[in-house]
């Protein structure tokens, strides 16, 4: 397979691999595409996506995330509707979309055996296909990282201006979508400036980072709120919510990109078996690398900065999280088919093992990417009060990522509210207009600071709480009877009566 055509897109979409591979890779993006509930960060997407346009720019700026692939979803909700089959189409179109321009990019830098091995990692990547199964911007962002790369790539061999135009738009989009794209134009930056007659010199390439920055200025004054405002998120919990990072967290990072398993039930030896074959994989491609633009070079930046970046930056705060990197993963299986194309020609067997390795690993991580059980579902739960509720109870949700899953599923024609105890100072307990707070409008009927606050009436209460804190049940006043609980995934709805009211109406 090392034979190839010049290497153009129609030359790719000739090669009787490619369409079934990109086949296999929507396959496997849309299996048990709705067999989990919709979780908070997905329901939040769609509060945001709810909004008319010039109100989701307001609300996205006060979120942790910039607007644009909340207007794509506003778009899509618009013409295929909220069912949860419909919400992550998105993400897995765009998911097989990443493996297309992967794909391209692998057919431009390497031969036919390498872009094949290339486009087949891809396809199979068990973080990206986790990531393309969620109401959220993570596949969106690779396909931008990609394709601005591929377009990078083409200004370099061709040198017309068009490319870079590309580029500009492309990296635009990417910071429109998650502000860690910062690292991916890091990365580029890098790669030219490693370039014999650094095309960093040149004044188109200013100009393109000029339009960037200048296609940017209007999100620029949200940005700056939001960064002023960062302790009001922090003491929210909408960032800074990961442990700490220890020795431990780049090895498990790598076995969450393969295998979906932190890895920390494994000994040391085992659980460095993973970053010691993406270092010796790095150490062959590098010392292989013959090409004019050191793509050995870029690969290697384009996975190890970022991972490395956030895992430094996450001793001061930590961001340290699987899904914040799977766009820089996708890097990984390119690393790995160049790496193994070397290996097939000169050690074969080597070779083999190395590939089968790489595919078992990634077999068991879609397998755990594919684990749910129906009856440990939230969306259960929200079903056993929908059908168990009656007119005037009411619903208190005690967290506001389960509270914002709630409102997705609620049927009980009661909007639920949310329980927020002050804090131990005394201070207020309820979330502020950052972050996941913002998605609530009627701020001043839609928060319970204590049980007892509730109207004097005998309607029931429903507690939507952790399943795993049954004993710290906060605040419930002692004339309260629990008459039923059921449990969905971590939560579960608590039913009470209000028995001393009830005995008094009679």
């Amino acid at each position: 397979m090392s034979s190839r055509e010049p290497p153009s897109l129609p030359a790719l979409l000739r090669q009787w691999w490619f369409l079934p591979l990109l086949v296999l890779a929507l396959c496997l993006r849309l299996h048990e595409l709705t067999g989990s509930a919709i979780w908070g960060d997905e329901s939040s997407s769609l509060f945001l996506a709810r909004y008319a346009p010039l109100q989701l720019w307001q609300h996205a700026a006060h979120d942790v995330h910039p607007p644009l692939y909340f207007y794509l979803l506003h778009l899509w909700t618009g013409l295929f509707g909220e069912g949860v089959l419909s919400l992550r189409l998105l993400s897995a179109l765009f998911g097989t979309l990443a493996v297309f321009l992967g794909g391209w990019l692998a057919w431009r830098i390497t031969n036919r055996r390498a872009a094949w091995l290339a486009v087949l990692l891809l396809a199979v990547l068990p973080t990206a296909v986790r990531y393309s199964q969620e109401v959220r911007m993570y596949s969106l962002l690779g396909c931008w990282l990609l394709a601005a790369t591929l377009a990078l790539l083409y200004w370099l061999e061709a040198g017309r201006r068009r490319y870079l135009l590309a580029y500009a738009l492309l990296m635009t989009a990417a910071l429109y979508t998650h502000y860690f794209s910062l690292l991916g134009l890091l990365v580029h930056w890098l790669w030219l400036a490693s370039l014999p007659h650094s095309p960093l010199r040149r004044r188109d390439w200013w100009l393109a980072n000029l339009a960037i920055v200048v296609l940017f200025l209007p999100w620029l004054p949200g940005l700056l709120d939001l960064i002023r405002h960062m302790g009001v998120l922090v003491a929210g919990g909408d960032v800074g919510w990961e442990p700490p990072v220890d020795a431990r967290s780049v090895p498990s990072m790598l076995w969450q990109w393969l295998a979906q398993s932190d890895g920390n039930e494994l000994p040391w030896p085992l659980l460095v078996g993973v970053p010691l074959l993406v270092l010796a994989t790095i150490l062959l491609v590098l010392r292989s690398d013959r090409s004019r633009q050191r793509i050995g070079v870029l690969l290697v930046l384009y996975v190890g900065l970022p991972l490395l970046a956030l895992y430094g930056v996450s001793f001061v705060s930590s961001v340290f999280v699987e899904r914040y990197l799977t766009a820089f993963a996708l890097g990984l299986p390119l690393l790995f088919a160049l790496a193994l194309d070397r290996l097939l020609e000169v050690r074969r067997a080597l070779g083999a093992v190395a590939l089968a390795t790489l595919l078992g690993l990634q077999g068991l991580g879609l397998a755990r990417a594919y684990e749910t059980d129906p009856d440990e579902q939230f969306d259960g739960m929200v079903a056993y009060v929908n059908v168990h509720y009656r007119a005037g109870d009411r619903v208190v949700v005690d967290d506001i990522l389960w509270y914002l899953a709630f409102r997705y599923y609620n049927g009980t024609g009661s909007e639920p509210l949310l329980y927020t105890a002050p804090a131990p100072d005394g201070s207020s307990g309820r979330p502020g207009r950052y972050g996941f707070g913002s998605l609530i409008d009627d701020r001043q009927h839609s928060f319970v600071d204590r049980l007892a606050d509730l109207p004097q009436d005998d309607g029931r209460v429903w507690l939507v709480m952790s399943r795993y804190n049954d004993n710290e049940i906060p605040d419930v006043p002692a004339s309260w009877r629990r008459v039923a609980q059921h449990a969905g995934g971590e939560v579960q709805a608590l039913l009470f009566e209000r028995v001393a009211l009830r005995n008094a109406a009679r």
